[in-house]
């Protein structure tokens, strides 16, 4: 038994189901908040502002840490500051990978908690 039908019509459904789906896709990127150890408060209330944004945006953010020349004997400044930053932006992210040694940068990854909910929970 086999089925005739129209290949341009074949083609021309199956475009317009791959359209709709990329229409509802979300694609997350990832952003980057480069400090340095030495940062000043308001500098870092600054930055973390702007994280803030990239989270509600939807977007992943890298956090590195960079340590030039003899900083690098203080990675424990490093930590702090992420740590920092962790409890300024409470419960809005979630640390998805922990502070993290690479080289002369420390970096953490933050992505932001699922808020958004679906139609069937928002009742």
């Amino acid at each position: 038994m086999c089925r005739l039908l129209d290949y341009g019509k074949f083609r021309y459904e199956q475009a317009r189901r791959e359209r709709e789906a990329r229409k509802s896709q979300k694609v997350v990127s990832l952003k980057e908040m480069r400090l340095r150890p030495k940062i000043d408060d308001h500098d870092l209330a600054f930055k973390t502002r702007l994280i803030q944004n990239f989270l509600r945006d939807g977007d992943k953010v890298k956090v590195t840490v960079i340590f030039r020349g003899r900083e690098i004997t203080h990675a424990d400044l490093g930590r702090d500051i992420l740590d920092q930053v962790t409890r300024d932006l409470g419960g809005m992210a979630v640390v998805e990978r922990a502070p993290l040694m690479e080289g002369r940068n420390l970096t953490m990854i933050l992505s932001p908690v699922a808020a958004k909910q679906g139609p069937a929970q928002a009742r």
